[in-house]
């Protein structure tokens, strides 16, 4: 499994946004690599699990995958339109988690929390030109 989960952070390392497991299982055997979509998945599994790469939900549910820019705790800005995506920090968040938790008497607390929307080249080439 080791070697099948370097060929699928290889593949996570040469993508610019997040990808899902059939689009890293896509690419790898466009390559020519004979990996099956059940090992991407499962090295995806430990891969995130390990905490070596990022995993979210879009919009419609599906999980994707990029590898991580920093290994510290994070958040994420994601566009809708090309799928790129920003490491953020979020101490704000980090706080209103941890009081809210505090009022509730929860400890050992996680969280993650994605933004989505329209990053700025994205919505500049929706905008009509203007001529004047």
């Amino acid at each position: 499994m080791s070697s099948r989960r370097d060929t699928v952070r290889r593949a996570l390392n040469e993508s610019s946004g997040f990808r899902s497991a059939q689009d890293l299982y896509a690419d790898l055997r466009a390559e020519g690599s004979k990996i099956g979509l059940t090992t991407v998945y499962r090295a995806l599994q430990a891969l995130s699990d390990a905490g070596e790469i990022d995993c979210l939900r879009t919009d419609d549910g599906e999980a994707v995958y990029r590898a991580c820019v920093t290994d510290t705790h994070h958040h994420h800005l994601v566009c809708r339109s090309c799928g790129r995506a920003v490491e953020v920090e979020g101490p704000a968040v980090e706080k209103w988690a941890e009081n809210v938790a505090a009022r509730h008497g929860f400890v050992e607390l996680t969280h993650t929390v994605e933004v989505f929307g329209t990053c700025g080249e994205c919505a500049a080439a929706r905008q009509p030109a203007v001529h004047g």
